[in-house]
């Protein structure tokens, strides 16, 4: 491949979300997006656009977000990944990188993305080496009642009273394809979840209620009615940003979607 020439580069990326505004590009604001398209339109010598999986809202992490940038033909994915880390602050890392198709699309091709979020139970949560990266909630839950009214959530369901603000042209429904509790090393709980796609603020809705559940003060029986849109019934409020991390989004083996 000639120099002139440009190839798709995927790459994996982990960030602490702390001091960041998000993924995408703010004009004054630090986004995860805006280090990333800093450090290769430096190394590229030439304005550069990263594309994401998806955006991460402010104070959110990632330890699975999936972005491709177009890069001059003289970059293989290991040169890339090593100067991109070379150059990047110390709370973005690039785990790995690949040659990609041209027209793969990291959005649009993707068909799951994973995420879990961490509560803390223990004295522990509240040092500052875990306080940073989960809600540290310091009170008992049940978790049993928490993988119940969890297990309601598989499935194709309207998620609507879960989320802070709709997608009109593409609905309210998703498909979960696992909603379960976990415990988290000795410090506390974790909730995995996974979807063919997420609305905005979903994943905290859901903790921030599940965890009421679990806590005694709200029934069971809300999760139901609260994907039944019931009238008057809301849902908790949402979990702090800081326990949510994008863990993995997934894509099919047969090549990228043909709208990218």
């Amino acid at each position: 491949m000639s120099a002139t020439e440009t190839q798709r580069i995927r790459f994996t990326v982990h960030y602490d979300g702390r001091d960041f505004f998000g993924w995408q590009v703010q004009a004054r604001e630090r986004t995860v997006q805006g280090e990333l398209e800093r450090v290769v339109s430096r190394l590229f010598d030439r304005p550069a656009t990263v594309i994401g999986s998806g955006r991460t809202d402010r104070g959110v992490h990632a330890t699975g977000q999936v972005a491709a940038v177009d890069a001059p033909g003289k970059w293989t994915a290991l040169a890339l990944r090593r100067a991109m880390n070379a150059l990047l602050p110390r709370d973005v890392w690039i785990a790995d990188a690949a040659e990609a198709p041209p027209r793969f699309h990291p959005r649009y091709d993707a068909v799951a993305r994973s995420y879990v979020y961490r509560v803390g139970l223990a004295p522990e949560a509240h040092s500052p080496f875990r306080a940073p990266w989960c809600w540290p909630l310091g009170k008992p839950v049940d978790l049993l009642t928490l993988r119940r009214a969890a297990s309601v959530l598989v499935g194709d369901h309207s998620f609507k009273a879960f989320a802070k603000a709709g997608q009109e042209e593409r609905g309210d429904r998703c498909i979960v394809t696992e909603a379960r509790w976990a415990e988290w090393e000795d410090v506390g709980i974790e909730f995995h979840v996974t979807a063919n796609r997420f609305l905005h603020h979903m994943v905290r809705y859901l903790v921030g209620t599940l965890v009421d559940v679990g806590r005694g003060l709200r029934p069971e029986s809300d999760l139901t009615a609260l994907l039944q849109n019931a009238p008057g019934l809301e849902t908790s409020p949402p979990a702090p940003p800081e326990g949510l991390f994008l863990r993995e989004v997934r894509y099919p083996e047969e090549g990228p979607h043909p709208a990218a």
